[in-house]
């Protein structure tokens, strides 16, 4: 699937995979090894960023951000790791894992932007998650049976 399908297809909170369909190297070749992790992974989609009008003629297409990771010290995430991905990239995407009904997302809206805080396994998990983690215009949303725009058409990779 292209970065657009994903942007269409795919619901916030669904586990991602992206590839540049190249074979991945020996690990005695670091740099080599470090560019191809940077083109292959996964991540949770947490952002579908609509395309825009921009200053001086330049239109922005419209992104997706997954979120790769957390890194922490002690208990405390320290970094937290998003990455974006325009829909008019090269990287092949498939979506390996779909938030199961009944899971609960915790989301944040920004104007036609919504964004993925959470996704807990259910009503009272994201309750406890959002005491501890206050956000003031975070709201939920229960995932159901719904299916998405073109949805018939997804397959989640085995």
């Amino acid at each position: 699937m292209s970065a657009e399908q994903i942007f269409t297809r795919a619901p916030l909170g669904a586990l991602i995979r992206y590839s540049d369909g190249k074979p991945r190297p020996p690990a005695r070749f670091t740099k080599k090894l470090a560019s191809w992790q940077r083109n292959n992974g996964i991540g949770r989609l947490v952002r579908k960023e609509p395309g825009r009008a921009g200053g001086s003629g330049h239109d922005i297409p419209a992104s997706i951000t997954l979120h790769e990771g957390d890194y922490s010290s002690a208990g405390v995430i320290l970094v937290v790791m998003h990455r974006t991905y325009s829909v008019t990239g090269e990287l092949k995407f498939e979506i390996a894992d779909l938030p199961r009904p009944g899971m609960v997302r915790v989301v944040q809206i920004f104007g036609d932007t919504t964004e993925l805080l959470h996704l807990a396994e259910n009503m009272e998990a994201a309750e406890l998650w959002l005491g501890k983690n206050p956000y003031s215009l975070a709201r939920f949303e229960v995932v159901g049976e719904e299916i998405p725009p073109g949805s018939d058409q997804i397959a989640v990779a085995a």
